[in-house]
């Protein structure tokens, strides 16, 4: 493949394509479906104090939510809800602008990636309803059909993304690479490719990315 694919177009998700967090939003509709869940609320102020003492980084934080919320259930309940919130995300919590840039990339016939922090607990469905070439996330495990929620994989989050990146890169040697992402965390892949693009940053990704002669931009 990597002898036919001359572009390569990478998007992050949260608060690049859509408006906001999804991961937050994802494990508060399954409590919503599965209330029986909210009784196990109480042990998140003891991981968040854990995270905020510098005791767990982003990835061991999104591990112990998974497991306080979803440890123990069936693949066929977390993929059920996995579709009908992939499905929500793109009908009303995406940004049209970077919908829009996405089906250009598209129609140009690049080989579009989604890269994204967020789980393959549902970031891969959504990835399917956009029809991108293929998608990179944060793996979740399973033990047979049960869910664990231990990360498989590192979190897909800053340097991580670099190393997507990078692997990529190896994959198609020849290609020229866009990349789109909206935080200080996607500053080290972007600088790496040839069309890097800042989007919906606060004001000090925006200065770090000038800095690194990135453009930034706002998406609607």
């Amino acid at each position: 493949m990597s002898d036919t694919v001359r572009r390569v177009a990478i998007f992050d998700l949260d608060g690049t394509l859509t408006w906001r967090d999804t991961f937050v939003d994802f494990l508060v509709g399954y409590v919503r479906r599965r209330p029986g869940r909210a009784s196990r609320v109480w042990r998140l102020p003891l991981a968040l104090a854990g995270w905020l003492a510098g005791g767990m980084d982003r990835g061991l934080l999104k591990q112990r939510l998974i497991q306080i919320f979803m440890r123990g259930d069936e693949r066929t309940a977390i993929d059920s809800w996995a579709l009908a919130f992939a499905e929500q995300t793109l009908r009303s919590k995406c940004r049209g602008e970077g919908l829009a840039l996405l089906r250009e990339h598209q129609r140009a016939g690049d080989f579009v990636v989604l890269l994204s922090a967020s789980p393959d607990l549902y970031v891969p469905r959504i990835g399917a309803l956009l029809g991108v070439n293929r998608t990179i996330c944060t793996e979740i495990a399973y033990e047979g059909d049960r869910l664990t929620g231990v990360l498989r994989t590192p979190n897909r989050r800053g340097e991580e993304k670099r190393r997507c990146l990078a692997t990529l890169k190896r994959e198609f040697p020849d290609a020229t690479f866009s990349a789109y992402g909206n935080s200080a965390s996607d500053l080290p892949h972007l600088v790496d490719t040839e069309h890097p693009l800042l989007v919906n940053g606060n004001v000090r990704a925006r200065r770090q990315a000038r800095r690194l002669n990135i453009p930034v931009a706002d998406w609607r």
